[in-house]
């Protein structure tokens, strides 16, 4: 039976309800081997049916999608330019406009075609970095490599490309030769020195070495993998919070959200060959080490009980994570680098994350003459929904409100910075502690009146003068909870430019429910896709733009566009009817004279302006992407950008803060062992070097003073 006639016959099988739940299916489907032409087809219109029918602004599969998934896929399957021509292009530009239709009929051919160009160029681009390291470079030779693939076209010819395989070889030699340089620069007078040939010949080695590695992942690839891609090309384009998981994938993300984050407590993505990091667990080995940082690069990894590191270009996440990962008390020496462009070897001892550390704790702060202000720290909005007895934060946040008042505190600051978000139920109840009752978060499906989320507790839990800082990965149920005490006028906004921009709800469907019996060609995996946005009450989405606080702060990314306004394929920025709201809780008073103030104390504060120096070099050098690939250009970049990083290592240094105390029912936990005793100290040394908490207690001082 042709794929077409199978799809025809089993069309009215392969869709979704809108409740999320299996569809009855009661014919037979054949026996599909996984990796079989028909189970293919199976999946890819059920994953399109899955889009169409649920997502929340589905695109119609035509000649202007096909474009874009032709462009996206390439920059794939191939962002750095280093393995396709423009004669391999030119071989794939006739199905520029036909994907459209072959997804529709689950047919492959542009696929496929992608698959056997990339296996060609593997095998051509594999004899070049094997003939070229070979012998030496020419280190004296004074030349740059672009290594932003957006910045660079595909190569005209294969000497063309294998010129661009010749630059890239020589920088990465030229890079392991300078950090082995300095290492043999640092040896006492009584330790042997390597000359320069040794030194020379074992980096060409390592970098062999890295590529027969990497290559070997590659040609280890199953087709399944090389689906997902594409399959995840496809769904990208709907929007980027939409995928396609294989199996082992939704195993994966499960284990992300629970068990990866323990050795050294950091959440990572893969972008192109490079392993970013995109989150310190706090209260984790990185976050108590205080070195590795967001958007650190990972490029090597080293066990304590290794001679060399690995070098993980080109390896997928979950390779990644398994050299990351060990044993309790072991070491692990990251090589990465920094935004600033300098490389940096730092050495974690691995841990069990500590779960607790994600859950709202407080502290009174000596504020100016003489106010106590109240500090909690909201890492997430945590929800146990699975155990009778687990943790919510809009409870825990409630129990530390009621102890800061029971100290009398003349105002609250929430801290919600680098809180990624979380439990939309929680973040209802949670506003609520802050106003009488009344509507929270709109949130609109595609279809139909957006559903009102209200808070129904007429109690107000806390109706003292109230601060909400942020900043830019501040996102989801964050920004609910500050656009809406921004709107209700109930509290000021303190921080970032802007707030991260997710204004979206995506949920999972098991595609295997989607289909009745059928084991024969199950597990065919799950979808995420976004089935909602929100808006705030005054009907403006919190998507794209994300929330303007009411006094912005500098910080190290305040000239750099960040969060979803960066990502590829964001769904637009929209607005709905507002909804009626109002407090008599508390008024701010005026909102200007806060912010000029604060804008004053800025101007004069040394270590602010210093961030903001820093802030116009990270963005100077972010568009940095051409190096330079003599022996003696790349040290001499290499040494000023590690100078120029050295003046900024300083930034948050100094206590600012000094009067910290822990709430005294909170002591006795916290003195129960000596880890969490040093979890805490730890902490509270951080928050007195924390010049952005010093000036959210002066804005709090003069909304006092207003009061």
């Amino acid at each position: 039976m042709s794929i077409k006639k199978i799809l025809m016959k089993y069309r009215g099988q392969i869709f979704f309800s809108v409740l999320l739940v299996s569809v009855l299916a009661t014919a037979y489907l054949p026996d599909l081997s996984f990796n079989s032409p028909e189970k293919e087809a199976v999946l890819m219109k059920t994953v399109l049916n899955g889009f169409d029918k649920l997502h929340y602004q589905p695109r119609e599969i035509n000649d202007e999608f096909s474009e874009q998934v032709f462009n996206f896929y390439l920059d794939q399957i191939d962002g750095g330019r280093r393995f396709l021509t423009k004669g391999d292009v030119a071989q794939l530009e006739p199905y520029r406009q036909q994907i459209d239709d072959q997804a529709q009929a689950g047919r492959f051919e542009f696929f496929d075609r992608s698959v056997e160009l990339l296996d060609a160029a593997l095998d051509k681009t594999q004899g070049f970095y094997q003939e070229l390291l070979s012998a030496p470079f020419d280190y004296d030779k004074e030349e740059t490599i672009e290594l932003d693939g957006e910045k660079r076209d595909f190569a005209k010819s294969d000497a063309a490309l294998k010129d661009y395989w010749r630059k890239y070889l020589k920088y990465e030699t030229v890079e392991r030769i300078v950090t082995k340089t300095k290492e043999e620069e640092k040896k006492g007078e009584e330790e042997a020195k390597r000359s320069f040939d040794e030194i020379e010949k074992e980096a060409r080695e390592d970098v062999r070495e890295f590529l027969d590695d990497w290559y070997s992942r590659m040609r280890k690839l199953k087709r399944e993998d090389r689906l997902s891609v594409y399959l995840n090309t496809i769904t990208h384009i709907f929007d980027p919070h939409s995928e396609y998981y294989k199996p082992i994938d939704k195993e994966n993300f499960n284990i992300r959200f629970s068990g990866r984050l323990e050795g050294i407590g950091a959440s990572l993505r893969t972008e192109g060959d490079y392993t970013k990091v995109v989150r310190i667990v706090v209260g984790g080995p990185a976050w108590k080490q205080k070195q590795l940082e967001e958007n650190d690069v990972i490029l090597k990894v080293k066990q304590d009980n290794e001679d060399e590191p690995v070098d993980i270009t080109g390896m997928t996440i979950d390779d990644v994570v398994q050299l990351i990962r060990g044993d309790k008390g072991t070491d692990v020496t990251l090589t990465v680098k920094k935004i600033d462009g300098t490389i940096k070897d730092i050495m974690i001892t691995r841990d069990v994350v500590i779960l607790e550390e994600q859950f709202a704790k407080s502290l009174i702060l000596d504020g100016e003459q003489g106010d106590r202000i109240g500090y909690i720290l909201l890492p997430s909005f945590y929800a146990d929904f699975q155990n009778s007895n687990g943790r919510f934060c809009s409870e825990d946040v409630e129990k530390e409100i009621e102890k800061l008042k029971s100290h009398n505190v003349d105002g609250i600051i929430l801290d919600l910075r680098y809180n990624g978000g979380g439990s939309l139920r929680d973040v209802v109840k949670m506003t609520g502690l802050f106003i009488e009752n009344g509507p929270i978060v709109q949130v609109k499906s595609r279809e139909g009146d957006p559903e009102v989320l209200r808070d129904v507790d007429s109690r107000v839990q806390y109706d003292g003068p109230l601060v909400v800082m942020v900043n830019s990965y501040s996102a989801s149920a964050s920004e609910i909870l500050a656009a809406a005490l921004q709107d209700y006028g109930r509290a000021v906004i303190v921080g970032s430019p802007s707030t991260f921009g997710k204004g979206t709800v995506q949920r999972f469907v098991d595609l295997d429910r989607t289909i009745r019996g059928f084991k024969e060609i199950k597990p065919l995996g799950e979808i995420k896709l976004t089935t909602q946005k929100f808006y705030r009450v005054d009907g403006g989405s919190t998507q794209l733009r994300g929330v303007t606080p009411d006094i912005v702060l500098p910080d190290n990314f305040y000239y750099i566009k960040t969060g979803e306004r960066d990502r590829e394929y964001a769904m637009e920025w929209t607005e709905i009817d507002p909804v009626d709201y109002s407090q008599n809780v508390a008024e701010i008073g005026n909102v200007g004279e806060l912010r000029s103030a604060s804008e004053s104390r800025i101007e004069r504060n040394e270590t602010f302006q210093r961030i903001l120096e820093n802030a116009k070099r990270l963005e100077e050098q972010r568009e940095e992407t051409a190096y330079p690939v003599s022996l003696s250009g790349y040290r001499n970049m290499i040494d000023q950008r590690e100078k120029e990083a050295e003046a900024f290592d300083d930034l948050m240094d100094e206590t600012v803060i000094e009067g910290i105390k822990n709430l005294p029912e909170d002591l006795p936990k916290i003195e129960q062992d000596e880890s969490k005793k040093a979890r805490n100290d730890d902490w509270v040394e951080k928050v007195s070097k924390d010049v952005y908490i010093k000036e959210t207690m002066s804005i709090l001082h003069d909304m006092i003073s207003q009061s």
